[in-house]
């Protein structure tokens, strides 16, 4: 099929990026119902996806796998979280939001540019006329991508699972693979989109190369923004005082799944540089003797 508005699909994807965003924006003001927030950030990715591979109608075999990887990825997250808040109620989010127009539309807004930017390298290489062999690098990015998924997929579950047990309530999540991390669902995450950007490197040229800024947003928005930055704040003031907290917080890995009893005794400079230990983290983290 010819070009749409641009080679690279870029801003086509834009647009539609930025209606389908609006249209759910429009009915959590309206509605004061904020329940698909991420239903349509996920389902948004899987729209561009199978948007720029239809539009551009090459059908080769890179296109279709890397478009299938977030097909998969956007159905699996999109339904588990929709499923989640239907069962535990209102997005705490949203609280400071529902009373204020203008801080609910920049939170759509910026959900926009994150399902734009990630996307950016699925993006081009849909529009791509090129089709080199299977690579090492395909490979490899597809490795990646299966290990974040399973990862992720497994955390969301066992995280469900604990918190939708009575005896667990008030507590914090620490089975699974929350005991080698804090955020095992977040490192999945990470993993799977750098898996992406990877399987989509022997297709890029020149300036194309800038589709590296996808994945790299999307690991700074969780890591200083959005993802752990705020759950580790929420979990100190709840649980700062408890002193198994604070033996887990010590012990384990704020994102690298890794033993506690080798993550425990490695040095702080060494968390701090190496393993995304950040101070500000800990900032809300009590300091004086656990009760």
């Amino acid at each position: 099929m010819g070009t749409v508005i641009d080679s690279h699909f870029l801003a086509l994807t834009a647009i539609v990026t930025v209606g389908y965003q609006l249209f759910f924006f429009i009915i959590t003001a309206l509605l004061k119902f904020d329940k698909v927030t991420d239903f349509a950030g996920s389902t948004n990715f899987i729209i561009i996806a199978v948007l720029t591979l239809v539009t551009k109608g090459s059908w080769h075999f890179r296109q279709v796998v890397l478009t299938l990887l977030v097909v998969i990825w956007g159905l699996r997250l999109g339904l588990f979280l929709l499923m989640r808040i239907l069962q535990w109620g209102e997005d705490r989010r949203f609280d400071e939001m529902r009373s204020n127009l203008g801080k609910l539309a920049f939170f759509w807004i910026f959900q926009a540019v994150w399902v734009w930017t990630v996307s950016l390298p699925v993006t081009v290489v849909n529009a791509s006329d090129r089709d080199p062999s299977i690579q090492a690098e395909d490979i490899i990015g597809w490795i990646l991508w299966s290990v974040g998924i399973s990862v992720e997929a497994t955390a969301d579950q066992q995280k469900l699972s604990f918190k939708n047990s009575p005896e667990n309530r008030g507590k914090w999540c620490n089975i699974g693979l929350w005991k080698y991390t804090r955020h095992p669902n977040y490192f999945g995450e990470i993993l799977l989109w750098w898996g992406i950007f990877v399987a989509s490197a022997p297709v890029l040229e020149g300036a194309e190369w800038l589709v590296i800024l996808g994945p790299i947003f999307l690991t700074l928005l969780l890591l200083f923004v959005s993802g752990i930055p705020l759950l580790e704040e929420s979990a100190d003031k709840k649980f700062g005082n408890v002193n198994a907290y604070r033996i887990y917080k010590k012990t384990t890995s704020p994102l690298i799944p890794l033993p506690p009893f080798v993550y425990g005794n490695l040095p702080l400079w060494f968390k701090a540089t190496f393993l995304f230990e950040f101070p500000f983290y800990s900032r809300n983290f009590p300091q004086e003797g656990p009760n």
